[in-house]
């Protein structure tokens, strides 16, 4: 892997996150733990927002269900945890900032795509509705033999789907758990967001407040707005 400065280097493809890195969604995860353990006359633990962060909806609920002394509910959490979910997003779907202006720089000048542990059906209707669909080559989600992060199958896939070598490839994430993900899979990370406590982001080759950040905007410009040949 290139030990070139992240922002002196130009990816042949960029794979994005999408919870928290190209929609601000985590308020409506933690909106709906909150209204699941309601629901159930529970109440979440300390920390538990944060252990939850970037985990697929069906651990989500494992990890609820067994916190609250209730493992048998796991299942059920978790089907109500996505469709209380599902219901926030629906009603209230935006951008994180500085994503929607880094995507539109990049499509077209060369491969985009997606790499979620979130259903697909969400997925798309998220970026749909954020007019950011038609931007991206292909959305990678964790299911059936694609394992969720912090496994790297999404983000292998991903660059698989792209045709370029995964060191040639660009995350883009905002959890540790995304960055672990990536990292195996061989990617570079650019982190973005509020930065996980503990270790977690430090594998990240950067990590910046926000993608508005100036820095990030001119980057894009000079590395990613240029001319790239796009794989067939």
């Amino acid at each position: 892997m290139t030990s070139q400065p992240l922002f002196t280097w130009t990816p042949s493809a960029i794979v994005f996150d999408c919870d928290g890195t190209l929609m601000d969604t985590e308020r409506h995860w933690q909106d709906a733990r909150n209204q699941v353990f309601h629901g159930y006359g529970l109440r979440p633990t300390p920390g538990f927002a944060e252990r939850a962060k970037g985990v697929h909806y069906v651990d989500c609920g494992a990890l609820m269900a067994e916190e609250s002394g209730k493992p048998e509910l796991a299942e059920e959490m978790a089907e109500g945890l996505l469709a209380r979910f599902m219901a926030l997003v629906d009603e209230n779907p935006v951008t994180m900032p500085g994503a929607p202006e880094l995507v539109r720089t990049a499509a077209g000048r060369m491969p985009l795509a997606v790499a979620s542990n979130c259903p697909l059906e969400m997925v798309e209707s998220c970026l749909d509705r954020a007019g950011l669909l038609s931007c991206f080559n292909h959305v990678v989600v964790a299911g059936g033999e694609v394992r969720p992060k912090p496994e790297p199958d999404v983000y292998a896939v991903a660059a698989r789907l792209c045709g370029v070598p995964p060191q040639d490839a660009l995350a883009v994430e905002d959890t540790a758990v995304g960055v672990a993900s990536a990292r195996r899979a061989g990617l570079r990370v650019l982190g973005s967001g509020p930065r996980p406590g503990g270790s977690g982001a430090d594998s990240a080759d950067l990590w910046v407040a926000s993608l508005a950040d100036p820095a990030v905007a001119a980057w894009a410009r000079t590395h990613v707005g240029g001319t790239v040949e796009r794989p067939e």
